[in-house]
């Protein structure tokens, strides 16, 4: 009976505790709103920390004074379960004091001029990461150090913090170095959320910043993933370094006969009808002038770079329309003069090359031996006088008788 009553009266304590503590966050929130948030956060771990606390010397009197079978393992697990929940309010107070940062400081800042916003919500990003992992390690390790038997592997783990690093960082060098990068891109601003950037030949938008990699929110939705130490060691473009704000080119290839002055009143009415130029600059220039084309160069400026990508279309799509509708003259065109070649008025006389039918005596001989006419007369064979007369190959007349 009287641990029972122990018992209760402990149990009253914490509810007294966790009742008084919810009345006095409550009365905070009223002049500091922020409170009720750490009530919320810290609400299971608080509670559970306060009964374990006011329960624990009812359970270390039921352990001496009675030798119940298991016991020494309930008492064990309820010291477990104490340190665990103080570890575990622990490290929700302090990424409640790291939210902090950005609670204070993200309020009231426009959208348009969230640079330092910003870098605060990526740092602050980067130290809860942290404190989740420091809080992990020092809970382990008191719990271990809270077990019979096991005491000095929680020292272990709590005191030899620097060996473990430096085992780590042999065996998982490029783990480790992409830590730090993720560490040094935290506080050096040298990307921030939400920051426009251009890796690999892809632009995009910083989506996810964390320890050991980077998400980058390409424009067509796509998320490219890349280590921190790329950021450390490879050069990238970051389009909003120190302000959002940039200057875009929109290039066209006419005929030299383009009006150059009617292009840039015309460029003037592209911008007058669009909200998207922030009024800045404009620059309309010819920048080449070869293989039969100018080079004409329109500059705008506009507030970011989505705006910016949709402004050089803008002004692209209107200076084509009336290139084509109303500057005929400036529509690109390739000309081509066909030449006659002269003919020659010098006579150049034939040379002819010896061969087997002209070219020499002989081979003339030859020809016509050839394609000349045959003389029938000169005909004859070895049984006729070489002197008998085609006459006598006429036939002769029977005798009379």
């Amino acid at each position: 009976m009287h641990l029972l009553a122990a018992a209760t009266v402990a149990l009253a304590i914490a509810v007294a505790v966790i009742a008084a503590t919810r009345v006095g966050i409550g009365l905070l929130a009223r002049r500091w709103p922020p409170a009720s948030r750490l009530a919320e956060s810290a609400r299971i771990p608080f509670r559970a920390l306060v009964a374990l606390v006011a329960l624990s010397p009812v359970l270390a009197d039921l352990d001496a004074g009675y030798d119940l079978p298991g016991w020494a393992t309930v008492d064990g697990g309820a010291r477990v379960a104490m340190v665990f929940a103080a570890g575990w309010l622990l490290t929700v107070v302090l990424v409640f004091l790291v939210d902090l940062a950005l609670l204070r400081n993200a309020a009231g800042v426009a959208r348009a001029d969230n640079r330092a916003a910003r870098r605060l919500r990526t740092q602050v990003m980067i130290l809860r990461r942290l404190v989740y992992v420091a809080g992990a390690v020092v809970t382990v390790g008191a719990v271990l150090l809270s077990i019979p038997g096991v005491e000095a592997y929680g020292a272990s783990v709590l005191a030899s913090a620097g060996v473990i690093s430096v085992v780590a960082g042999l065996a998982a060098t490029s783990v480790l170095g992409n830590v730090f990068a993720g560490l040094q891109l935290a506080f050096s601003d040298a990307i921030r959320l939400d920051d426009a950037v251009i890796v690999e030949g892809e632009w995009g938008w910083i989506d996810e910043l964390t320890l050991t990699y980077v998400v980058v929110r390409l424009w067509d939705e796509r998320r490219m993933v890349l280590p921190s130490s790329y950021f450390t060691t490879t050069p990238f473009q970051n389009w909003t370094r120190e302000s959002a704000e940039l200057l875009g080119s929109v290039e066209l290839d006419l005929d030299w006969r383009v009006d150059t002055a009617a292009l840039r009143a015309e460029v003037d009415r592209a911008l007058e009808v669009t909200d998207l130029w922030d009024g800045r600059a404009k620059v309309v220039q010819v920048t080449d002038a070869v293989g039969g084309y100018v080079r004409v160069r329109v500059l705008v400026t506009a507030r970011d770079a989505p705006t910016l990508f949709d402004l050089r279309c803008h002004v692209r799509e209107h200076l084509v329309a009336w290139v084509r509708e109303n500057a005929e003259r400036g529509m690109p065109r390739l000309r081509t003069e066909i030449v006659e070649a002269p003919r020659s008025r010098v006579h150049t006389p034939r040379t002819d090359v010896g061969g087997l039918f002209h070219g020499d005596e002989a081979a003339e001989e030859r020809a016509a031996r050839a394609t000349g006419e045959i003389d029938l007369r000169a005909v004859g064979d070895a049984d006729r006088p070489a002197d008998a007369d085609l006459g006598d190959l006429r036939p002769r007349q029977p005798a009379s008788r």
